[in-house]
């Protein structure tokens, strides 16, 4: 029979909290130091994260007609972000250089050279004592899209923020 008391003993140390997390954003060397700045002021103002998705993809075949299931590839789902903006836009101007290198906005070139625009990213999942219980690493990371700013005479009691979104080779997730 269920009851409370065995219920709250399967919830050890009070259970993972989805506001106790840390994003360790890196910056590819040509975005120079504002990346550097970029990524340390970014642990702070990062205000949302997800802990990725993966998925292993079934293959369907059919024997006399009755579909018989096999283990496919594993894809990855794309990574995000939630920046809170600050004023002189640190963080939102490395990641448009970022981007500018890839592809650059006023033309068609860019870097062609995967090793110079793609790096490891980390999030951690933390305990209430800022202790590090789960980290996913993201290898060969980039951004595929930095998320508008919307600007309205009538919200003035919040600080902007914006998306970006990643893909990325695969993860490796502690533990696993």
């Amino acid at each position: 029979m269920a009851n409370i008391s065995a219920f709250k003993s399967q919830i050890t140390q009070g259970g993972a909290r989805p506001n106790q997390f840390r994003v360790k954003l890196t910056f590819p060397a040509f975005v120079g130091a504002a990346g550097t700045v970029a990524a340390q002021s970014a642990e702070f103002l990062c205000r949302s994260s997800l802990l990725p998705a993966s998925n292993v993809d079934d293959i369907t075949t059919y024997y006399r007609g009755r579909p018989v299931h096999f283990a496919g590839e594993r894809t990855f789902q794309p990574w995000s972000v939630t920046v809170y903006n600050e004023t002189n836009f640190n963080i939102r101007n490395a990641f448009e250089t970022w981007s500018n290198g890839i592809v650059n906005y006023d033309a068609t070139n860019g870097f062609t050279q995967p090793l110079v625009y793609q790096v490891d990213m980390s999030v951690y999942q933390l305990d209430r004592n800022d202790r590090v219980i789960k980290e996913y690493r993201f290898f060969d990371a980039y951004p595929v899209s930095i998320g508008a700013i919307g600007l309205d005479y009538e919200d003035n009691a919040r600080i902007e923020q914006f998306d970006v979104t990643f893909v990325y080779n695969y993860f490796i997730a502690s533990d696993v």
